[in-house]
């Protein structure tokens, strides 16, 4: 319930107590909302995008972190004729609990339709 004190023209002044859901405001923690394994795989992908500029054929991985999310993507690196021989590019996206950019690396580089 709400406290508060009666001014002198008679507007009352409302003043709410800290409760539980304001515990984390005043002891200074971050707030942050923890995002779910294929929202952090769709913020990795955007993010690859967003850097790098190139065009993505998807997620390769996903894999829970202790301070995160680490997203494979894979892009295509340049463009050939024909399409079977386009370079592509597999990046590790590494993302903290809300979602945040931490780090990115390619990993590898390899000729489209080349196994392992």
């Amino acid at each position: 319930m709400a406290a508060g004190r009666i001014r002198g023209d008679g507007d009352r002044e409302r003043r709410r107590e800290p409760d539980d859901r304001d515990a984390g405001r005043y002891a200074d923690e971050e707030e942050y909302e923890e995002i779910s394994a294929a929202e952090a795989a769709r913020e990795g992908l955007r993010q690859i995008v967003g850097l790098t500029g190139r065009d993505p054929l998807g997620i390769t991985s996903i894999e829970p972190t202790d301070d995160g999310w680490l997203i494979g993507v894979e892009v295509v690196e340049d463009h050939r004729i024909p399409a079977s021989t386009d370079l592509l590019g597999l990046y590790q996206v590494e993302l903290d609990l809300a979602g945040s950019l931490l780090a990115y690396r390619r990993t590898r580089r390899y000729q489209r339709g080349k196994g392992d």
